[in-house]
C-alpha cells in the first residue's frame, strides 16, 4: 500500500482543470482507477469502468470514491 499512498500523494498535487460543477470524483481516484484498470488489461473507457465496479470493495480500501466509481 506504500506505493499506492505515494501515488495518491503525487496525484493529489495535480491541478484539477474541471469546473467545480464537474468535480464529483477526486482527480486522484480517477487517475488511479485508470492506471490500475489499464495495467489489468482494460482498453476502453467501458472496460475501465467495468473493472472498477468489479473491484470496488478492494479499491475502497485505499481510494475515497465519495460518489462511487466514475463513469466512462
Amino acid at each position: 500500500m506504500k506505493t499506492t499512498n505515494n501515488l495518491i500523494s503525487i496525484f493529489g498535487t495535480i491541478d484539477d482543470p474541471r469546473s467545480h460543477i464537474n468535480q464529483l470524483h477526486n482527480i486522484s481516484d480517477i487517475l488511479l482507477v485508470g492506471i490500475i484498470s489499464v495495467i489489468c488489461g482494460a482498453v476502453t473507457w467501458k472496460q475501465m469502468r467495468e473493472f472498477a465496479q468489479s473491484k470496488e470493495v478492494f479499491l475502497r480500501t485505499f481510494l475515497q470514491l465519495p460518489n462511487g466509481i466514475p463513469s466512462e
